[in-house]
């Protein structure tokens, strides 16, 4: 059913079943006991046939929800003319439903904001003007203009000098974050300063946000296991209820005692509490830049004791870095570095690539190379300000001068040594390394406090450089040389320790991530393999999301279990005493509602959980 009319059904409904106790009620007091009755029974059959149409639907689903309390509670009351009772069970049930729906819209509102958000055209620069275009029409290599307060509608790179992005719609951090020239933009930031340049690199379609919104839109689909527990025991809850209402009835010759039961029990809040516990957690931790693909990964992530983490661009940026320059010659390391990236601007190698970015984020400005030749793999010869650079590898550099490393130059495990020749002279050497992320320690640390107790590296690199990297940081294990099947077989081997969750990134990763009872994902670039993959995707390449997301994940799923059991036991009490005539069916009825009302808002608490 389309969920408008769904709305606006319950809206009619409710209506109806208001408009019926009030004139039932103005009815009673005028003395037209008849008419009052009439005006009860009328205003709860429409809400019974609306209920009755719901369960034969999932009766043919193969569900068997708790609703059919509803209907026998309100059947039953109109068959022993309980019909006040019928009124305020059928006011009850219709607000409740309201009630619920406005619960998830609630609960789903940071993942709903964040669809809500999708531009949907872009201003282009074209031949000298501008022009408003769909998303469609963008292609990479297109300059767009991105104006103070919009959204970037696709992946790019900041074309002019700065760019002030806020970024909190995707990583829930509140301080904007500034950008150089060159730097990359993700698709779903908003422009919290002056209108800049935008030069794209992605298609709408493939850009991160996109990635984002398929996501999402998949998340909202999904159904909690805790959810599908409640419709498993449905049939033994119901079963209870009836057995104690047909004791009640049949122990004491009164019918009414069973209405009272019926009412009582209408509806469970299990149904109520626990989707709207889950998915306000799920819309929390979007917040926080943690997107969980539905409610069954959410629960899950909760469980987790055990975590295995890819080492190259997750544990570590995955992106070379220069730690250190070391000088041969008379260049000062500031030279070295400018003759090296305005040489390297000719080649794609990551290294290459990341030597600029270290020269351009120094504020170096960088002259054309010419004459560039590239050995794939090996190294850059050509010609920079009217001198003749080589860079590359020791190797490369000595057999195209003739000049070989001093000795003494020693390269640690993890490392890559960048030798630059300039007019036949080696000059110097950029040391390269993949660090570890900032605050990885404490981030461990912190993991092993929300209880992870087992922690291990698994990395295609070689020992030496696994080892290398991860000193110091008290994991259980390093398995390294691994291929993408012995990662498969590392995630099923440590089931036996408890529930395993993967962190990666590469499409090398696709698989143990999906072996693995929760896959995360470092990013949402498109439809990158892991991404699909995965179970959770941090929305930013920042593995610290992490923390957050287990954080609300518990707390979401600790909430619902709170709101369960206080709701199952209170509504049980409340059974029992209507079973014992202490409560009248209108009396069990208000009682019922006075329960779910406390368990959706207690479960509505999973919405300001605050990490940390």
């Amino acid at each position: 059913m389309n969920p408008l009319f769904h709305d606006r059904l319950n809206v009619l409904l409710l209506a109806v079943a208001l408009i019926g106790l009030l004139s039932g009620l103005g009815l009673w007091l005028a003395g037209r006991t008849d008419a009052a009755n009439l005006a009860w029974a009328v205003s709860a059959i429409p809400v019974l046939a609306a209920l009755a149409v719901e369960i034969v639907r999932s009766l043919a689903r193969g569900e068997v929800g708790l609703d059919i309390v509803a209907a026998l509670s309100m059947s039953a009351a109109l068959l022993f003319g309980e019909f006040l009772a019928a009124a305020v069970v059928a006011l009850m049930y219709s607000g409740g439903t309201l009630l619920e729906s406005f619960a998830q819209g609630r609960a789903r509102q940071e993942m709903t904001d964040l669809l809500s958000r999708v531009p949907r055209t872009a201003t282009r620069h074209r031949n000298g003007a501008l022009d408003e275009v769909g998303l469609e029409e963008i292609a990479p290599g297109d300059l767009l203009l991105i104006r103070q307060g919009d959204i970037a509608p696709v992946d790019g790179r900041v074309e002019s000098a700065r760019a002030m992005l806020d970024q909190s719609a995707l990583t829930g951090e509140s301080m904007p974050v500034r950008l150089e020239h060159g730097q990359d933009v993700m698709s779903g930031s908003t422009n919290a300063g002056e209108a800049f340049d935008l030069r794209v690199t992605r298609r709408a379609a493939d850009s991160t946000y996109a990635g984002i919104v398929r996501l999402v839109e998949a998340a909202q689909k999904s159904k909690a296991p805790m959810a599908r527990l409640a419709d498993r025991y449905s049939l033994l809850f119901l079963a209870v209820t009836i057995a104690l209402a047909t004791a009640a009835w049949w122990l004491t010759g009164d019918p009414i005692r069973a209405v009272a039961v019926l009412v009582v029990a209408t509806p469970c809040p299990l149904i109520l509490a626990v989707p709207v516990a889950l998915v306000a957690g799920l819309s929390r931790a979007a917040h926080f830049g943690v997107l969980i693909k539905g409610a069954k990964p959410l629960e899950a992530l909760a469980r987790i004791t055990t975590l295995i983490l890819d080492k190259t661009g997750t544990l570590t940026d995955g992106r070379p870095q220069i730690v250190s320059i070391d000088r041969h010659g008379d260049l000062s390391e500031d030279d070295i570095l400018y003759f090296a990236a305005a040489l390297d601007q000719a080649s794609k190698h990551p290294i290459a690539q990341a030597i600029v970015a270290a020269a351009r984020a120094r504020g170096t400005a960088l002259p054309a190379p010419e004459n560039a030749v590239e050995t794939p793999g090996e190294g850059v010869v050509g010609t920079v300000d009217g001198r003749r650079i080589v860079v590359g590898g020791a190797g490369f550099v000595a057999a195209q001068t003739g000049v070989s490393d001093p000795e003494g130059a020693v390269i640690e495990a993890g490392s890559v040594m960048v030798a630059l020749a300039v007019d036949g002279e080696l000059m110097g050497h950029l040391v390269m390394a993949d660090a570890l992320r900032a605050g990885t320690a404490d981030l461990l640390a912190g993991l092993r406090g929300l209880g992870i107790s087992r922690i291990l590296l698994a990395t295609g690199d070689r020992r030496a450089v696994a080892t290398a990297v991860t000193q110091g940081l008290g994991l259980d294990a390093v398995r390294a040389d691994l291929t993408p099947d012995q990662k498969v077989l590392l995630v099923l081997t440590e089931h036996k320790n408890g529930p395993v969750m993967m962190v990666g990134d590469g499409v090398n990763d696709a698989p143990a991530l999906a072996a693995a009872d929760i896959g995360v994902a470092m990013g949402a670039r498109g439809a990158a393999a892991s991404a699909e993959a995965a179970d959770v995707v941090l929305l930013v390449d920042h593995l610290d999301r992490l923390l957050p997301g287990i954080e609300i994940a518990q707390a979401s799923r600790r909430i619902a279990l709170e709101s369960v059991v206080a709701g199952i036991g209170l509504s049980v009490v409340g059974m029992v005493a209507a079973a014992f005539g202490y409560l009248t069916p209108v009396q069990g009825a208000l009682l019922q509602e006075v329960i779910d009302v406390a368990v959706i808002l207690n479960a509505l608490r999973a919405l300001r959980i605050v990490p940390g």
